[in-house]
């Protein structure tokens, strides 16, 4: 086989990515910020299956079907990859319900597939970060996810989050083939919008009419209902605005709909939310509100990342062990399992036949902090060699010392 065709082999499929342990840093510190804050406000985890059946999905989510991943399994049903957490959320609510206490708030981070056209912030695998309320009929449910939302957002360190609201409701006599074109508005502009009507069968008299009437939408009880629970909470009018021309182009969305914006972050919306009262007594049976939200967990990190406000981290290791000879390797060994014990994050050099040089270039190219060294010297006196290779200092002193200095220390 040449090495063209092997080089061709170990590429990912296109539209699902590698993350290298740097990236997987920055992935992991959103998400921890997301998690810690969805719990602060009594949000609880949950976990649904990759693979759902297509019946789950089949007319709940729009002209977008055209991008689901599915497929006839091995036993001959039509199955299909997680489109998105909400729908399966749903059949977990409904099949749970009698282990879960409602008013249920679920938070759920995990993987879901769309066949897009690949583009800077968009791929086929992505990650998604959901929070919900279950079984709040009131406006007061759709804001406090809203809320967890901004709180979750200024946590991470962005300066101007904005929420875009409005309420599906006041588009009732708007056909659902109007509102996919009007949701494209910041994309394609009024023309473009105007043009995909008329493309769908929409007369040109009525397409102008529709897209008229939504621009003269105005806040109603719904929206002031929210207006009041966010600045009661702490959110001034720097942090949301009533968007007449928001649509969000699912088909199951009702009432009160957001998406979540950084405003010096260009690329497009990180996230959006929308009540789904009709989507769960369709799918499940149960009249039961529902209501909540998804991250565009990528884009989220991608905006933090671009702005900087996510910490360099190159490791996790706090110190790194050598192994100065081979036949101190149970020494060392010890060593390093005290050093877990007290709570520090230790890594022993994996082969005691390298030379100390090449362990010591291993710790700088990992940005690992610190470097210990223990050499027949410091076996005999019953001590250790501790490296600082942030500012090149060393000291030898007793282990207990090192493990109060390491544990005191960043």
């Amino acid at each position: 086989m040449s090495s063209y065709m092997q080089k061709q082999n170990l590429q990912t499929l296109k539209g699902f990515r590698d993350f290298l342990p740097a990236d997987v840093y920055k992935r992991q510190w959103i998400k921890d910020i997301m998690i810690q804050t969805a719990q602060a406000w009594g949000y609880e985890p949950i976990e649904t299956p990759t693979l759902e059946s297509y019946s789950v999905f089949k007319g709940e989510i729009g002209e977008d079907e055209k991008l689901f991943y599915k497929f006839i399994d091995n036993g001959g049903r039509e199955v299909m990859l997680r489109y998105d957490q909400t729908v399966p959320t749903c059949r977990y609510v409904a099949s749970n319900q009698s282990n879960l206490t409602f008013p249920f708030r679920r938070y759920q981070t995990q993987s879901v597939f769309r066949a897009e056209n690949t583009q800077r912030g968009r791929y086929r695998e992505f990650t998604q970060f959901d929070l919900d309320i279950f079984g709040v009929a009131g406006p007061s449910a759709d804001a406090e996810v809203i809320a967890v939302n901004l709180d979750t957002l200024l946590k991470i360190g962005f300066k101007k989050p904005l929420i875009i609201f409005n309420n599906r409701d006041l588009m009732k006599d708007i056909p659902y083939e109007a509102i996919v074109a009007i949701d494209k508005l910041k994309k394609i502009g009024k023309d473009g919008v105007i043009a995909d009507m008329i493309s769908k069968g929409i007369s040109t008299s009525y397409a102008n009419q529709y897209f008229a009437t939504v621009q003269n939408i105005k806040p109603d009880e719904t929206i002031n209902t929210i207006i009041t629970y966010l600045e009661k909470s702490g959110f001034g009018s720097e942090y949301y605005r009533f968007e007449p021309t928001l649509a969000r182009s699912f088909s199951y969305s009702q009432g009160p709909i957001w998406e979540l914006v950084i405003e010096d972050y260009t690329v497009g919306s990180i996230g959006g939310g929308e009540r789904y009262d009709g989507m769960m007594e369709r799918l499940t049976g149960l009249k039961m509100a529902a209501t909540g939200m998804a991250y565009g967990f990528d884009r989220t990190v991608e905006a933090a990342d671009q702005l900087g406000l996510i910490p360099a981290t190159k490791s996790k290791t706090k110190i790194l062990v050598t192994i100065f000879a081979k036949d101190l390797q149970g020494y060392t060994l010890k060593v390093a399992s005290e050093l877990r014990l007290a709570g520090i994050n230790t890594e022993l050099y994996p082969d005691p036949n390298d030379k100390l040089e090449k362990q010591l270039k291993y710790v700088d190219k990992k940005g690992i902090a610190y470097a210990l060294v223990i050499g027949e010297d410091e076996v005999k006196n019953n001590v250790v060699t501790l490296k600082n290779l942030k500012n090149r200092e060393q000291q030898t002193i007793p282990l207990d010392e090192a493990i109060q200095l390491l544990s005191n220390r960043e």
